[in-house]
């Protein structure tokens, strides 16, 4: 059997490793556009930021690594159609320009996201970045540590603007976040960005809610953003108003796509033709408490859905399940972290549901260095079943957001888990944990 992979980062090579696990007769190549494979690209605001000093750090497996395991990895190298009819791939050297055709008996499609970047005035200005591949990484540490790089702007106040944020923060630049809805971090309720926004404006952060870019202007490189209320001085900008799944070229092969463009496949990771599954940020995954497909590009969900692809590959039926969309982030002194549905999501969803807001703490105040934790619990009416969690302090926030996470996939409900059996010592929690204070105010 041939398996041809499509994407070398966390769900193409975790389908490629596995299936060679199960099957070492099969025959695995990966075709891969960028010059690395197989990094965490969530750690890359961290090497900007220069936390990381060292980007190979961030690389699982190199490729001479994956070639000495039976899997040939071809980087920098584009496909650019696909003829399901056939079993073909068109593949376009990157380097060469070279086109030339690969048959497979299985693909494996994991070719992520592409960032938006909308058609404004003056947005091919140097200086002006993206950060999603490793590439981008690298290039945009360069430009940092530039001391005349001083005035960054960060369009877009979702994860990785926010995680950049915090990066430009620690390296000393005045820092200008431009976002056009009304809050930040739109994952979390509002009881939760509140806060983060608070955080940010102490600080002194500068934060433009309700307000979009227009345009750039410089000559050269970027110096000024026009927005819909203002125009600000620039040295450097990002753009992190979002992704897009990177299938356009899948158009025109029957494969089922959702209108976002995300590639539908079923639990075992199947797409809508035989022989071709899909994982990743370029594909929809199953919602455990929604119960049907959602859109959720996080690395969590590529490694463990590529891991199964290549399980099914190799013949087996194995089912996800299920995304709980946990994710969490560090915001300079705060953390944030979330699990399951926000209110919202219950809303749409009409499910019946009550909600709690605590404010809580990490340990007792008798012991030093205590600092508050604010919960916000969703639950189901009635049954009390835990739909969803979302959490923000100074510490001790991440670790208890898993415990609800742990307690949504297995249909606890709150005054259960109020009651659970934790640990208990003044360095690290109260006897009456922040957990079970949020669950014991679900009435």
């Amino acid at each position: 059997m041939k398996l041809i992979v499509i994407g070398g980062v966390a769900a193409g090579m975790s389908a490629a490793s596995k299936l060679k696990r199960v099957n070492p007769t099969a025959e695995v190549v990966v075709y891969e556009q960028g010059a690395f494979v197989s990094y965490g690209a969530c750690g890359l605001p961290y090497y900007v930021s220069g936390e990381n000093e060292d980007y190979t750090k961030m690389i699982a497996r190199t490729k001479e690594q994956f070639h000495e395991q039976g899997i040939r990895v071809c980087t920098e190298h584009q496909v650019i159609k696909l003829s399901p009819e056939r079993k073909q791939v068109m593949v376009r050297n990157l380097q060469t320009g070279q086109l030339f055709l690969d048959t497979y008996d299985k693909l494996m499609i994991a070719t992520g996201t592409t960032p938006i970047l909308p058609p404004l005035e003056g947005l091919s200005l140097n200086n002006i970045h993206v950060l999603k591949t490793l590439e981008d990484g690298i290039t945009l540490r360069e430009k940092v540590v530039q001391p005349e790089h001083q005035r960054v702007v960060i369009v877009g106040a979702g994860y990785i603007g926010m995680e950049l944020a915090e990066a430009m923060h620690q390296l000393g630049k005045q820092v200008r976040i431009i976002e056009q809805m009304d809050r930040i971090l739109l994952p979390f309720d509002q009881e939760i960005t509140d806060i983060a926004s608070n955080h940010l404006k102490e600080k002194q952060l500068s934060l433009h809610l309700n307000e979009s870019v227009k345009s750039f202007q410089g000559n050269g490189q970027v110096e000024q953003v026009t927005t819909s209320k203002g125009s600000y001085p620039a040295d450097l900008v990002v753009m992190s108003i979002g992704v897009r799944p990177a299938t356009e070229f899948l158009q025109g092969t029957g494969i089922q796509l959702a209108k976002n463009g995300a590639i539908v496949v079923d639990r075992e990771m199947r797409t809508s033709v035989e022989d071709i599954y899909a994982a990743g940020d370029c594909a929809e995954v199953y919602h455990y408490v929604k119960q049907e497909n959602t859109y959720l590009p996080l690395g969590t969900n590529a490694n463990k859905c590529g891991r199964i692809a290549g399980e099914n590959i190799a013949g087996a039926h194995q089912k996800y399940i299920g995304t709980l969309g946990s994710a969490a982030l560090k915001l300079i002194d705060l953390e944030l972290a979330r699990t399951g549905l926000s209110e919202q999501e219950a809303k749409d969803l009409a499910i019946p549901y009550q909600v709690s807001f605590v404010q809580a703490a990490n340990h007792p105040g008798y012991y030093p260095n205590q600092t508050p934790i604010w919960i916000k619990l969703i639950c189901e009416q009635g049954t009390k079943r835990v739909l969803g969690a979302q959490a923000i302090g100074n510490q001790g926030v991440v670790l208890r957001i898993d415990m609800f996470a742990i307690a949504i996939q297995n249909q606890m409900p709150a005054d259960q888990l109020g009651m659970t059996d934790l640990c208990y010592a003044p360095p690290f929690a109260g006897v009456w944990d922040a957990v079970h204070i949020a669950s014991n105010a679900i009435k």
